[in-house]
């Protein structure tokens, strides 16, 4: 599959009694693609899928299928802390109609170097699907060593990216050195997104293309033909637009509340992710509108 570009990891819009609102979801996909983005990741992190249901799940991506018509990809996250379950759930997302699967590594049980490459290979070996690796130090607890993940490139030709959010320039070039030229290396540190491009990475899944998806495809494309200075303008966006929504606040029901002032309610984050009292989430709202000033 064609791995270049900005994909949004999708948030998952709620109605007020909690369930997934379709509707909401369908104008959201439709706002994302007339930005440009090449593709959808649902059941992802900022998707909130640790509090979906299995068949939740499965209905999110026949839904974002139906609705893509081809129009981008679509990728689901698997990732599971079990080697059975995660081969399991990326079945599943075959079977429901997904391009590919982002598995993450297992989390809370801090594996070695050997049991993640042992997972990765064993997974690889089950489904003939393409899988793109994500390093997600943040949520996992530690981060995956490159040669780690060259290994399983070499071993696996089902292996087709990675996204790497560690937010490091060093492992980022890192990554581009050993396998660059055999999988599509992908920021998902809003941050990296410029040096990514600039050192041979192939895009970025990002938090903040759900609120400013044309202009984290402004910045991809701005270097694609050549304007740095451009592309150095976007990354200040992004970057500022990552602070405000990622860093200083809490990111779902953050980024939710960016999107409501956009025109595009997505409701309130299921718990224990906690809702923005009120006057948090004016100064949310009135700092990513001071975007547009920079």
């Amino acid at each position: 599959m064609d791995l270049n570009g900005i994909f949004v990891p999708n948030v998952t819009p709620f109605t007020g009694q909690g369930q997934i609102d379709f509707e909401k979801l369908g104008e959201l996909v439709d706002f994302w693609l007339r930005s440009g983005v090449s593709g959808i990741v649902v059941n992802a992190s900022t998707g909130e899928a640790p509090l979906l249901s299995p068949e939740e799940r499965i209905d999110l991506i026949r839904y974002v299928k139906d609705r893509l018509r081809g129009r981008g990809s679509l990728i689901a996250g698997t990732g599971a802390i079990g080697t059975r379950e995660t081969i399991d759930l990326t079945r599943d997302a075959e079977e429901a109609g997904a391009e590919a699967a982002l598995v993450l590594p297992p989390f809370f049980i801090k594996p070695s170097d050997m049991e993640v490459y042992q997972h990765f290979t064993s997974l690889a070996a089950s489904v003939d699907f393409p899988l793109i690796f994500y390093n997600v130090p943040k949520f996992t607890g530690y981060g995956v060593p490159p040669m780690v993940v060259n290994k399983i490139a070499d071993e696996h030709s089902n292996l087709v990216g990675i996204k790497d959010s560690s937010g490091s320039p060093g492992n980022m070039a890192e990554n581009i050195r050993l396998f660059g030229s055999k999988i599509s290396v992908l920021s998902g540190a809003a941050d990296m997104t410029l040096p990514t491009l600039t050192m041979g990475g192939k895009g970025a899944i990002l938090a903040v293309a759900n609120a400013i998806p044309e202009t984290c495809v402004s910045l991809y494309e701005a270097v694609k033909r050549g304007d740095l200075e451009g592309a150095g303008g976007y990354q200040r966006v992004v970057s500022y637009v990552n602070k405000v929504l990622v860093r200083e606040h809490s990111q779902i029901a953050a980024v939710k509340a960016a999107l409501s002032s956009l025109g595009h309610p997505a409701g309130e984050p299921r718990r224990p992710l906690r809702s923005l009292p009120p006057g948090e989430k004016r100064q949310v709202v009135e700092e990513f509108r001071q975007r547009q000033t920079l």
